[in-house]
């Protein structure tokens, strides 16, 4: 691979510069311009790198489409996964300075970090982070719906994602792989992910305009809204905080200082012949470590072929050039970074419309005439589709699988309580005006009855309709009768995600709890309550393991690792504690005390 990777990046050349730029690029805005009217997109930019040098930087259409504020060559837009060549670079210099190596485990830098089982546990490497053959699939719902700030919480919480392939069986993109890459490099250096991007790229790159959080964007005095298209109408979005998951895609920049990071990279990790990457990290990072897909050539395109990765980077074959490009999709935006190597030629795009080709189109249409390649019309191949299959889409009708005339088993306030997983995160349902809301760390939503006890989540304020529902929330009875659990299908190729009802815990103090220490009687057996470390409760029953118990209520308890099982202590005349009832699945069972 390397011997590969030094094959286009000593003695760059292409034959397409020998033409002057000014001729290669003639025309080029009327064409970005009739891209941005046929895309119905608010604005976006674009920048062009060959060598050292900027040759084409600049604006188009709105930053702020309401006030009509032009984009311009420094307007910030967040760029979401094209970060990962950053974070990826950090590790890059890091074992350049001979602090960790790509063979190791993730564990040996991050104390506890475990994954679902013991195989992938011995098995993955930081190699296997970086180039998504861990075997997990991306879970993104369990940090999108469920965020936090703490890196450490979300990476806690892979231990519980369950693999859909064995270790280096399949490639699969996943964020919380870069997450952990951002976290190892934390633990090595004692520096916040952030801080070790700043000082090692930004500030050495005059990335000035570059920002590392959503307040880049929040406050920024050039930063760009985004927008969605929907039913032909430019929408605007709130903008979307990835919080802790920032090593995964969290970067916010400007085509102008998204040049620099291009400089680098064709210029085998210098700018103005100082080391900003290690030369070897590069050749590597760019090179095929791992195939996506077969990425064979087709009819109709048949100079397009391979899907491969590397290190935060997909290389594939773009008509006979070698190109090195990651995208990049946060709410309201797409980004595009590519870069070909054997032609020292480096293109960004950034777009403030959300999940859109646009930028793609524009990174092409500049390709062809740079590389000297024979001109796609990519605008008009990849936009007409796009407008037929939202008319098919129309055209398709589905019959319905909804069972007509159910209705739930049990009263909607029998629904209300706190489901957790540990590999997500929780979510309260409460009762509100006679609706079942989902409360979600960022969003509420409301449930629609759909049948039985299965409901579909919908926005506040949207209205049922005769088309299936994106989303099941199917709600389970455990061995009492009671609602136990939710199922969601989040992960394709896994089942149901499953959020077990957990009853909210209690705070009671020591004294309190010393009320309810003490041996009972059971059936001609002894229990015994006691407690560790004055606040937490203990429940032995002869020949079962020691139980630890968690306050529900005032004189009520449920046992910590065990669904459906929960104990009942009453008072006697006195007001002192004479009975603990046993509420299980097989019965009430009454123990007196001693």
């Amino acid at each position: 691979m390397k011997t590969l990777a030094s094959l286009f990046l000593i003695g760059l050349t292409s034959i397409a510069f020998g033409q002057s730029t000014s001729k290669q690029l003639k025309g080029i805005d009327k064409e970005l311009n009739t891209v941005l009217e046929t895309w119905q997109a608010a604005g976006f930019a674009v920048a062009v790198v060959h060598k050292d040098q900027i040759i084409y930087s600049k604006g188009f259409g709105y930053r702020d489409l309401e006030n009509k504020i032009p984009v311009d060559e420094n307007t910030s837009f967040a760029i979401g996964s094209s970060t990962k060549a950053f974070t990826g670079s950090v590790l890059g210099v890091l074992r350049n300075e001979g602090k960790l190596e790509f063979k190791d485990r993730p564990s040996d830098y991050i104390p506890g970090f475990r994954f679902y089982n013991n195989s992938m546990n011995e098995q993955i490497t930081i190699k296997d982070l970086m180039t998504h053959q861990t075997g997990l699939p991306r879970h993104d719902i369990a940090w999108y719906l469920f965020p936090s700030y703490s890196k450490d919480s979300l990476l806690s919480r892979v231990e519980f994602h369950e693999p859909t392939y064995s270790v280096r069986e399949q490639w699969q993109y996943n964020n919380f792989m870069y997450l952990a890459q951002g976290v190892i490099a934390e633990k090595i250096t004692g520096k916040s992910w952030e801080e070790n991007v700043q000082s090692m790229f930004l500030n050495p790159l005059g990335m000035k305009n570059t920002s590392l959080d959503i307040s880049g964007l929040q406050n920024g005095k050039n930063a760009s809204k985004g927008y969605s298209l929907t039913d032909q109408k430019i929408e605007l979005m709130d903008y979307y905080d990835i919080a802790g998951m920032s090593p995964a895609g969290s970067i916010n920049s400007s085509v102008k200082d998204m040049s620099q990071w291009l400089k680098v990279w064709i210029n085998n990790g210098k700018l103005d012949g100082k080391e900003i990457i290690p030369i070897q990290y590069i050749q590597e990072a760019m090179s095929s470590q791992v195939t996506i897909g077969g990425g064979l050539p087709g009819t109709e395109n048949a100079d397009l072929h391979m899907s491969n990765y590397g290190y935060g980077w997909m290389t594939s074959s773009y008509k006979g050039h070698y190109r090195v490009e990651h995208g990049g999709n946060i709410d309201g935006f797409t980004a595009t970074v590519a870069l070909y190597p054997s032609d020292s030629l480096g293109i960004v795009v950034l777009a403030n419309q959300n999940g859109s080709s646009m930028p793609a189109v524009i990174r092409n249409i500049i390709a062809d005439r740079m590389l000297g390649a024979e001109r796609t019309d990519w605008s008009t191949k990849l936009f007409a589709p796009y407008l037929k299959s939202l008319e098919t889409k129309e055209d398709i009708e589905s019959e319905s699988t909804q069972k007509i005339g159910t209705t739930p088993s049990h009263d909607l306030s029998d629904f209300v309580g706190t489901y957790s997983n540990d590999g997500y995160g929780t979510m309260n349902i409460t009762l509100e005006n006679d609706t079942l809301i989902v409360n979600l760390p960022k969003e509420k939503l409301w449930l629609s009855h759909y049948h039985y006890d299965v409901f579909a989540p919908m926005e506040i304020g949207e209205k049922p309709t005769d088309e299936a529902p994106f989303l099941f929330v199917n709600f389970a009875t455990n061995d009492l009768g009671d609602i136990g659990s939710i199922g969601m299908m989040l992960q394709a190729g896994l089942s149901p995600i499953i959020f077990k009802n957990t009853p909210a815990e209690v705070s009671l103090d020591a004294s309190t709890l010393d009320r309810f220490v003490g041996e009972y009687e059971l059936g001609g057996a002894v229990v015994k309550v006691y407690t560790k470390g004055s606040d937490i409760l203990y429940l032995f029953v002869p020949g079962q393991p020691e139980y630890e118990l968690y306050a529900t209520g005032e004189n009520t308890f449920a046992l910590k690792i065990i669904e459906g099982y929960n104990l009942e202590f009453n008072n006697g005349e006195d007001g002192s504690v004479n009975e603990l009832v046993f509420i299980q699945p097989n019965g009430t069972f009454k123990a007196k005390r001693k």
